[in-house]
């Protein structure tokens, strides 16, 4: 029983030393407005989060939940024309017709109730305004600031997309600690953000890995259970002489 008890706090070592979360989720805001093109921009709400938006769409439950000005922009393609911003064929082809902005207030609030770890990261365009976006560990903007991210104009030229508002550029950031909500801060319809990630300092980052000094830690937990199985052999095969 001793050797057993042993063994299952070996192992307990080695689920303590795992991460927390492994997962890096992105949101693209592709198919929120309910046709494309169209400059009939809807309320994100709940799409992200179980729910619909205001226009009735829902998309993947991700457990993120949007202030009730945040919006979804239809973004100028080659083949569609709805506003005065683009991706401008830039970054992932699957993420090139939608985007997050406001057009009332001077943030916008995202809630993540579970929590998210190691990092934050976007794609955002800004034609004359600065921005910010603030991550932070209480829901609604709450608790402690984790991160602070200030944003400079960076919009350029696209030719061909008919859209003053491109092209995105990356933003990201480290952190320590459990983040539950960020803030998109600037003028508002100025600003424009996309392909919010959770888990990475690179936007769309991938599925995160453990880091070396977590390996370490999970590989001497194997090892404790190892010598709990030797010593538990050895023992029966005394019991048995």
């Amino acid at each position: 029983m001793k050797i057993m008890l042993t063994s299952m706090l070996a192992l307990g070592a080695v689920a303590i030393a795992a991460p927390a979360s492994a997962e890096v989720v992105t949101l693209n805001f592709e198919g929120i407005n309910s046709s494309y093109p169209s400059t009939n921009y809807a309320n994100i709400l709940e799409f992200y989060n179980g729910g619909n938006s205001s226009q009735g769409t829902s998309g993947v439950n991700y457990g993120a939940s949007f202030g009730s000005n945040a919006l979804a922009i239809c973004l100028n393609t080659l083949g569609g024309n709805c506003s005065n911003t683009s991706r401008g064929g830039v970054g992932d082809p699957n993420s090139q017709r939608g985007g997050l902005f406001f057009l009332s207030g001077d943030e916008t609030f995202l809630n993540y109730e579970a929590g998210f770890e190691n990092g934050f990261s976007f794609n955002y365009v800004s034609l004359s305004y600065a921005g910010s976006v603030t991550v932070y560990d209480g829901l609604n903007g709450t608790g402690n600031l984790l991160a602070t991210l200030n944003l400079s104009p960076n919009a350029g030229s696209c030719p061909g997309f008919s859209a003053g508002f491109c092209p995105f550029s990356a933003a990201g950031v480290n952190f320590a600690g459990v983040a539950k909500s960020i803030s998109f801060g600037g003028v508002a319809n100025q600003i424009v953000f996309d392909d919010i990630t959770f888990g990475s300092s690179v936007p769309g980052g991938g599925n995160a890995v453990p880091e070396p000094a977590t390996w370490a830690m999970m590989i001497g937990g194997f090892g404790l259970v190892g010598g709990a199985m030797r010593r538990r052999k050895v023992r029966t095969t005394i019991s048995y002489a």
